[in-house]
């Protein structure tokens, strides 16, 4: 079973490296991307989708981690809170 799960991600690893090849293959027009007034310099399509895609990459994952920081916090606080509701004066 590990041989099979081996030889799995092995072919799924040179299947999406195939297809990235292919892509930066079929892409070479280039493009001037135009944001807030900043221009980058003319790079092929696909150098520019694979850096939003690393970009979106990098941007989600900490979105996600700042949400999730937030909602600890407020258990955190809401724990606090109770505790201090429950404790009995000194």
């Amino acid at each position: 079973m590990n041989h099979f799960k081996r030889l799995l991600g092995i072919t799924l690893g040179l299947l999406a490296a195939a297809a990235c090849l292919l892509f930066v293959l079929e892409n070479q027009q280039s493009v001037e991307v135009s944001f807030l007034g900043f221009s980058t310099p003319q790079w092929p399509v696909s150098v520019v989708v694979i850096l939003a895609f690393l970009l979106g990459m990098v941007v989600g994952p900490v979105i996600g981690w700042l949400i999730a920081a937030r909602g600890r916090r407020r258990v955190r606080r809401a724990a606090l809170a109770q505790r201090a509701v429950q404790a009995p004066p000194a």
